[in-house]
Order: structure tokens, then sequence, then C-alpha cells
């Protein structure tokens, strides 16, 4: 019963015997291989248009470097008030941007609200050189908290962006779980909507260590090679990341663990909103699940087996939490399982 974090499961099979296929023999170094540069251009089939891609190994560092890419002096990016950006990178999206400020907005769902957006950036008039000026916006898809924004939605914040001149960075740590919640293809849900850069994620999808900065304007990524090589993060043998990317989109392998991460999740609300004594915190569109429980209860699931985290409640959700009671988080993957969710069902029944 292991809900803690798709980080916690291992990598999908296929992905597995692609790294073992890949192990042996020599290929350039330093993304100049031949398999480095298929998946180059797979990049491009995929977006449906020529795009500039950056191997790096976490997530982190592709958010890092994306705000490195769009730094100006004295620079602001903003991005939901419980975004991974500004929750939980330990501050180096600002260090390894030469000390850019971190700017909460606040949105309903984990979303960001265009007219808070706009108010957010207007805090920051350019003739006002000693509050620091904007330069991009940032959004998660799917968000912090399961939630998608819909094509609409992005269209409403560019709107806001294109107005104050601001590039939209869109943080796909889950990137394939959205595009399955809402049937979008890549580049219907990000450069047709605007998107400007986007931190392409498969780690949590059934990889081992892959992620993509992917820049739909390769002639704005003139300094990212230098950039990813003074933050320590161009492999020598990045071979290896293309070959998990390679298993990884071979038949369209990261949309079936995607959706099927996603149907987990789905089967997961079911059972919380069948239990006495639990409700959804807010429902889900991806693979991440938000019950609010019996703090006593939290703790009995805990100690007979289930993993799962307490969550922090949002700014939007204050009034949804009684005195006893936690917001948990629940997240399902390429590996969750039915036997998985049916054994936490009956467990949360007993206890």
């Amino acid at each position: 019963m292991q809900f803690s974090s798709d980080n916690w499961a291992g990598a999908h099979p296929r992905v597995a015997e692609a790294l073992t296929r890949h192990a042996s023999g020599f290929a350039a170094a330093y993304g100049l291989s031949d398999l480095d540069r298929r998946i180059g251009q797979k990049f491009n089939d995929i977006f449906e248009r020529e795009v500039a891609v950056f191997f790096v190994g976490t997530g982190t560092a592709a958010n890092s470097l994306s705000m490195a890419a769009l730094s100006r002096p004295g620079g602001v990016a903003f991005c939901h008030r419980e975004a991974h950006l500004i929750e939980d990178e330990g501050g180096a999206p600002q260090f390894l941007a030469n000390g850019i400020r971190l700017e909460p907005v606040d949105g309903n769902l984990g979303k960001i609200d265009p007219q808070e957006l706009d108010a957010a950036i207007r805090r920051f008039p350019p003739e006002f050189v000693h509050a620091g000026q904007p330069m991009a916006v940032s959004i998660s898809q799917s968000t912090e908290i399961g939630t998608v924004y819909e094509a609409g939605e992005i269209e409403r914040i560019v709107e806001t962006c294109r107005r104050h001149r601001l590039p939209l960075h869109m943080d796909g740590a889950r990137f394939a779980n959205a595009m399955a919640a809402v049937g979008q293809s890549p580049a219907e849900m990000t450069w047709r909507r605007g998107v400007d850069i986007l931190s392409f994620g498969a780690t949590k999808n059934g990889c081992w260590c892959a992620e993509v900065l992917v820049v739909f304007d390769p002639d704005k990524a003139v300094d990212l090679p230098y950039l990813r090589k003074r933050s320590a993060h161009l492999f020598s043998k990045s071979r290896f990341i293309s070959a998990q990317l390679e298993a990884y989109f071979a038949d369209d392998l990261w949309i079936e663990t995607a959706a099927h991460a996603n149907a987990m999740a789905a089967e997961l609300q079911s059972v919380f909103e069948a239990a006495e004594g639990t409700r959804l915190a807010w429902r889900s569109q991806a693979n991440e699940v938000f019950a609010i429980l019996d703090r006593d209860r939290f703790k009995a699931l805990l100690e007979k087996g289930a993993h799962f985290y307490e969550w922090k409640t949002p700014r939007f959700a204050a009034g949804l939490v009684g005195e006893n009671e936690v917001i948990t988080r629940l997240v399902t993957g390429f590996a969750t399982t039915p036997e998985h969710i049916a054994e936490f069902a009956a467990l949360l029944e007993k206890t």
C-alpha cells in the first residue's frame, strides 16, 4: 500500500531494458551520440515543431535552469502560492538564477487566477527600480494538488503574460498525467497556447532519471548550454537519459503509464467517497488524491502499513478541515495496481 509518491516507484521494465541494451559499447559523450540526436528529433515530432532540448537529471534542475534562462536583473517570477517552484525547491531557482525573487499568486484549486496575476505584476512598475522587474510567469501542469489547467485557462494566463511582455514557463513534472487527463496533444497543451519553455518530467512516470528543458523558440536558448554546464547538469554519458526516453516514447508508453496512474487515482478517490467518515478535500484530475481524515485514523492507517502523507492545507481550503482532521495526499503511479487499491480500501474500512 505504497502511496507516498510516484517518485518511490522504480523504473518501468521497458525503461530498465533500454538502459541495459545501451550499456555496452561506445557512444559520443555530452549529448552528441546518435541516440541523443534521435531523441532530440523525437521531441520535434512530439511537439510538431523544431524545439531546443536540454537533458538534466532532476526536476529541480529543469525548473531552476528555466528560471535562469529567463532571468533579468532584479528579476521577479510569478507562480502559484502552493507551486512546487516556490514551496519545494529549497531555494534552487533563486540560487541558480542569480538571486531572483519568486512572488506567490493566489488562485483556487492550485491554479493561478489571471486577475490576481495581473495585480501581482502591477505591483512591480518598471519605473520603480527599488522593487525589481517582472521576468516570467510559471504554471504547474498538472498542479501541485492534482488539478489540470484547461486550454482556456492557459490562454487567459498567456493574455496577461503578453500584456506585460512576460514569457510563460510550465512546470511539467507530471506533464503526461495532465495530457492523459484532458486528452490534449503536447503541442496543444504548450506552445499553441503560448507556453515558451517547459520542464518536461519523465522520472515520476516510469523513468529512472530523465528530465528535459524544452524551449519552443530555439533562438531563445543560446545561453542554456552554458547555464546547464555551470549548474553541473551536463551529463557526460547523456545517452543513458536518451535510452530511458527512447523506451518512454516507444509505442506511446508514456501516455499508457500516465493514463494508468490517473485511472488508479480515480479508483482511490472512489474508495474515499464510499468510506464512512472520510471525504475528498477536492477532486483530482491526475494521479494525486487528497482526502480528509480524522487524525487518529490517519495515524492508525500508517501503523497498519499504509504509506502516505499529511498535506499542508492550502490557503483556499482553510475552512475545509476540522480541528482533529488532516488533509492527506496519496499518489498513484505506473506501478500501482487494482490490488493495491483494494487492499487499502479493506484496511480503511476496518480502521
